[in-house]
């Protein structure tokens, strides 16, 4: 297991590529927040986002957050929500978009690892319960759009020292998720073959 740390969004997709399923990452620079009615928008109803997603890191949430002015807001709480009912928007995000980095909790499914290899993308597992944490890690919220699906808008985070994260899924192919499933169907064979 290598650490890294990088600066979103990232230019040079040599950054995302020397990333390993097991490595640890601390993120710099500017993440994304979006969720399911955000991505329902972008590809169901045909709206171009509002900000600019390539090379970025997008980061599965829904904010706490407090309105201090005109499309200004400051953080309560910040946390992740589960990945896994928004895979089918990885293909577009990284095609049309040019996303490198999907981050949420509870892990993303077999059928992610393909289009993420294929498009040069990774997946990065973070804890899920550390929202104090990954509060503290958000400098400042600097841009939001389509604040009409509040919590669900297109948020704009600056963030330093955000993670450290873990790479679930790398942009080679190799998934932690199907590394565990393995092991643990194996383990179960020899479990039940020693009773």
């Amino acid at each position: 297991m290598a650490t890294h740390e990088l600066t979103f969004p990232v230019t040079d997709p040599a950054e995302i590529l020397k990333l390993r399923a097991g490595d640890e990452v601390t993120v710099q620079g500017h993440i994304i927040g979006i969720r399911d009615r955000t991505q329902i928008r972008i590809f169901d109803q045909g709206q171009e986002p509002p900000m600019d997603l390539a090379g970025a890191f997008l980061l599965h949430t829904a904010p706490n957050v407090r309105k201090v002015g005109p499309g200004r807001y400051e953080k309560l709480c910040i946390g992740t929500t589960t990945s896994a009912r928004m895979v089918r928007f990885t293909e577009g995000l990284g095609a049309q978009y040019g996303v490198r980095a999907i981050c949420g909790k509870g892990g993303f499914p077999d059928e992610a690892i393909e289009p993420l290899q294929r498009l040069g993308m990774v997946y990065f597992a973070i804890v899920g319960g550390a929202a104090a944490l990954e509060t503290t890690q958000i400098e400042e919220i600097e841009e939001v759009a389509w604040e009409e699906l509040m919590p669900e808008c297109l948020w704009k985070f600056r963030v330093k020292d955000f993670g450290p994260l873990i790479v679930g899924i790398d942009a080679h192919g190799n998934s932690l998720y199907r590394d565990v499933q393995d092991r643990a169907a194996k383990r179960l064979e020899d479990i039940f073959a020693s009773l």
